[in-house]
């Protein structure tokens, strides 16, 4: 029996949508909003509508689609202003999608009261995109959770399963401050 094709810039749609009928917009969070919430339910919060969403996503055309413990699902479509001069997806694009991640994979294991931040973030671009590329998907898994440091990788591929990017990342895990 053949696996169900799934349209993946109708299920990047139907997150987005599915944020925006909870209330979710572009923003920042208010600490008060954070408070008592794991690095997962923070993104839960963002997918459900319940927190705000970072208003780059909207800028790069991206969106979260799933978390699991130490794993996260970015997709992104490329458009003509994410282009370089010479016509093609900009490298600041692939980077801001395999940052993304990269860095929410790290944070779904993280307890409430902890947060993180990119320290190294090594990319390899295998293969060009542009707008006709169609939607991209970014697949971040943990490979290591400390104290103080945190790594992962990620792969960018297409529906075809066809590689454009891979990357790995290292995050420095802190203490949120007191409010």
């Amino acid at each position: 029996m053949t696996e169900p094709t799934i349209d993946w810039t109708a299920q990047q749609h139907t997150a987005l949508q599915c944020s925006i009928a909870g209330g979710g917009k572009p923003g920042l969070a208010r600490p008060e909003q954070l408070a008592g919430k794991s690095g997962r339910e923070i993104l839960e919060g963002m997918m459900s509508g319940e927190l705000p969403y970072p208003p780059m996503n909207e800028t790069m055309n991206m969106t979260l689609l799933e978390v699991g413990n130490g794993r996260a699902v970015f997709q992104g479509i490329p458009l003509p202003q994410h282009y370089n001069p010479l016509g093609t997806v900009h490298g600041g694009w692939f980077a801001t999608l395999l940052d993304s991640v990269l860095g929410c994979a790290v944070q779904t294991t993280l307890p409430a009261g902890r947060s993180y931040t990119t320290a190294e973030l090594s990319i390899n671009i295998v293969r060009p995109a542009s707008h006709k590329t169609g939607p991209l998907r970014a697949i971040g898994t943990l490979i290591h959770s400390g104290r103080q440091m945190a790594t992962a990788e990620a792969r960018i591929e297409d529906e075809t399963g066809k590689l454009y990017a891979h990357a790995t990342t290292t995050c420095f895990v802190f203490d949120v401050p007191a409010a």
